[in-house]
């Protein structure tokens, strides 16, 4: 007996030591596996794309509820009082009280502070600190995140080091999860005992015994499976995390680990990001209460989000108050001063993609930079040029536009989601290129196909100003073009072009050919100015697609992109200068450093001349002309803007813009139906609307004269300088200084030794 009892203890010991060495080195491997997987990239950071920043000043027009919805857009909540916390604005009867939030931005740092604005008659008057009464010349808001770019995981995460984390959310965290976080190494079997006490007394499982390192070893190394192998596999990686890494790095590592909710699609993850999902702050910034609320949600997200269930998650903090008093972390009166604390959080936003055009175009600029895996791994912060108030404008002015036309006319209406009437939008600013708003068609979930950069349409009377501006150097404005019926030789066949209505006139000058959208006035510039030397200036517009050699691709029988006609009038905009179209402004790296800085292209495409006289006759369209309709939406500002409207009205454009902004309305049916409207009735109400949202971006100025430009008076019946009195009606016109006409009136008066003399001294320098 003595000797088996021998023998079973000496088997006992070689067992016990054999396990021990087994044990040993498996945790001394899984030491090496685990230090593989920290020293590496911890976590997967989806990449943010967002919007462009939002400036304020004094004398910037205001749309009130764009800017409320702005500032809900960026997670500015409204108080009742004045606020006095960041991330809270109050309207009052003059303005607005704001309370900013940080703004981090490439080459920008910048802290919240209080600020009152003051509005008068739609515009801000002044803008001042509300702490010091110091007057702000600018304000800027912060971007919107548009989009992510997510793993197969969909995580959203801020990662915070944990010397930022407060020591309040940390004891908060403990409390809920693991007291003795501090004291044990990795396994707690007090606290492995008093859960299974607890469950025992109550039946159930109402305790876990987990440590803070065994759910960070679960998370990060395990799959969720429940079973007895995943159990020791989950012990043995607890005590090599404990025997590799200090307890404050294993909490850090926890904090921006563990999973506090769903957001949408998107799950939350990291103290960092539940501070701002659930409380719109920094981690930094939270109070005890909302420390201890964030900490609560650990237990069971779903089941103590505020979201979900307010009066729960309430009692649900308040326990984890009381845990963190009984562990000595905090004082009995900050106990009940935080319990007593109303929960109040930010408001649940789901994650959901914003401008789904614009932000496929930026995606397909940055993936010829980035490969996808970098992208949603590397936690780039991608800026864009995108103005969120100007794209949910042009989307609201397209939506509403094509129903009210599909209302008005029922042979509109399609059953067929696919088949719908459909339109598409490009804002931009034309001295810049910076795309402000993109809007590719109806409905993106419908049909993701960019109208806006790929659908090639023919762009009709809105090409005439185009070629119009590369024969300015043959032709001035109030040179006279034939309007009578002619017939062509095309390609060996008679070609006759129709006008859309008969015009009495004989002739109409370069002005009136666009004010009143002539074709047969378009066609007779085109032709004596010579086709061929036509198409080779218009190459300097850079068309992606093909200018036909036809006399009548002047009235837009050839096919455009949307995108490149807008640059195409960007040019008339910004003195003959044709910006590339910009839609990134800067990428950064999740350690701040600048990788893709802003670039501007530009190309010389017209003198700043002939780009005034192109914006000063299609000034002419607007005040009498085929876009004259603009007054009766309240278009009360100045505008140069062409309607385009192609055969059997498959097409219907409207092209307009100001000095500081650009617009382009294209409506049509993808399998070219006709929509039975024009480019005037059609088009046009859509940009109405659409630039009455946006009164930031309008400053009222008029159009400048450049240097190379002067204005004289002439005959508007012969289309040369006025002779005086002579001439009944007489009009003032611009010129380039470098083609001004020469003769006088024929008509109503010869020309004085004085003009004669004059041509014979500009003839001797000629």
């Amino acid at each position: 007996m003595i000797l088996w009892i021998k023998r079973l203890i000496k088997v006992g010991l070689v067992a016990g030591i054999s396990g021990f060495l087994i044990a040993s080195l498996y945790c001394w491997h899984l030491t090496g596996r685990v230090e593989k997987r920290f020293s590496g990239r911890r976590w997967q950071i989806p990449s943010v794309i967002y919007s462009d920043t939002t400036l304020l000043y004094p004398g910037r027009n205001i749309h009130w509820p764009s800017l409320r919805e702005k500032l809900t857009g960026i997670g500015y909540r409204e108080s009742a009082g004045s606020p006095t916390k960041k991330g809270y604005y109050r309207p009052t009867s003059d303005g607005l009280e704001i309370y900013l939030n940080d703004l981090t931005v490439p080459g920008k740092i910048r802290y919240g502070f209080p600020a009152v604005l003051t509005f008068k008659r739609g515009t801000i008057a002044s803008m001042a600190r509300r702490d010091s009464g110091q007057e702000i010349p600018i304000l800027e808001l912060e971007p919107e995140v548009l989009m992510r770019y997510f793993g197969k995981e969909r995580e959203i995460r801020q990662v915070v080091p944990i010397d930022e984390i407060p020591e309040s959310l940390q004891h908060a965290v403990m409390s809920a999860e693991d007291s003795r976080f501090y004291t044990h190494h990795g396994i707690d079997p007090r606290g492995i005992l008093r859960a299974v006490y607890t469950n025992l007394k109550h039946g159930a499982i109402r305790q876990g015994g987990s440590t803070l390192t065994q759910q960070l070893a679960k998370n990060y190394f395990l799959t969720p499976e429940r079973t007895f192998t995943r159990k020791l596999n989950e012990l043995f990686i607890s005590l090599a995390i404990e025997l590799k890494y200090e307890k404050e790095e294993i909490l850090g590592i926890y904090l921006n680990e563990i999973y506090f909710g769903q957001k949408g699609s998107a799950s939350v993850n990291g103290a960092g990001e539940a501070a701002r999902f659930y409380f719109n702050k920094r981690v930094q910034d939270l109070t005890l209460a909302e420390s201890a609320t964030i900490a609560g949600l650990i237990k069971g997200p779903n089941l103590y989000s505020p979201y979900k269930n307010m009066e729960r998650s309430r009692k649900r903090r308040n326990v984890v108050l009381a845990s963190m008093q009984k562990n000595g972390w905090i004082t009995e009166e900050e106990r009940r001063a935080a319990s007593e604390e109303p929960l109040t959080v930010a408001g649940f936003q789901a994650y959901s993609q914003k401008a789904p055009y614009f932000l496929d175009y930026v995606s397909s600029q940055l993936r010829e930079l980035y490969p996808s895996t970098i992208l949603t791994s590397l936690g780039f912060s991608i800026y864009t040029t995108l103005d969120t108030q100007v794209q949910k404008a042009a989307e609201r002015a397209l939506e509403r536009g094509l129903s009210r036309l599909e209302k008005n006319n029922p042979k509109l209406r399609r059953n067929d989601p696919e088949k719908r009437l459909q339109g598409a939008i490009v804002v931009l600013q034309p001295r810049t290129g910076n795309i402000l708003a993109m809007v590719g068609g109806r409905d993106y979930r419908v049909s993701q196909f960019n109208r806006a950069t790929h659908a090639k349409r023919q762009p009709g009377s809105c090409f005439k100003p185009v070629v119009a501006s590369v024969l300015l150097d043959q032709f001035t404005p109030s040179d006279l073009l034939s309007n009578e019926k002619t017939d062509y030789v095309v390609d060996g066949k008679t070609w006759t072009p129709k006008n859309f209505s008969e015009e009495s006139e004989k002739q109409l000058s370069v002005r009136d050919m666009l004010r009143i959208s002539s074709n047969r006035a378009a066609v007779d510039m085109l032709v004596r100015g010579g086709l061929k030397e036509a198409l080779k200036k218009l190459e300097a517009f850079h068309f992606s697609t093909p200018v036909a050699p036809w006399p009548s691709m002047v009235l837009g029988a050839s096919e455009v992109v949307p995108m490149d006609l807008a640059r195409a009038y960007a040019v008339f905009a910004s003195d003959g200068i044709q910006p590339f179209p910009l839609s990134l402004k800067d990428v950064v790296d999740e350690n701040d450093e600048l990788l893709v800085g802003r670039h501007m292209q530009i190309d010389s495409v017209l003198s700043p001349g002939e780009a005034f006289l192109i914006t000063s006759m299609l000034e002419g369209t607007v005040k009498n002309g085929t876009g004259r309709s603009l007054a009766r939406y309240g278009i009360d500002f100045p505008v140069a803007a062409k309607t385009g409207t192609t055969n059997n009205y498959r097409d219907a454009w409207f092209v307009g813009y100001t000095p500081d902004l650009l617009a382009l309305v294209w409506v049509g049916f993808d399998n070219n139906n006709p929509i039975y409207a024009t480019g005037g009735t059609a088009a046009l109400p859509i940009w109405a609307e659409l630039v009455s949202a946006l009164p930031g971006y309008i400053s009222g100025n008029a159009f400048s004269p450049p240097p190379d430009v002067v204005k004289i008076k002439v005959c508007r019946e012969s289309g040369k300088r006025a002779a005086g009195l002579k001439c009944p009606d007489v009009y003032d016109e611009y010129f380039l200084e470098s083609n001004t006409p020469d003769e006088t009136c024929p008509i109503h008066g010869k020309a004085s030794l004085w003009d004669r003399m004059g041509r014979g001294v500009k003839g001797l320098f000629n």
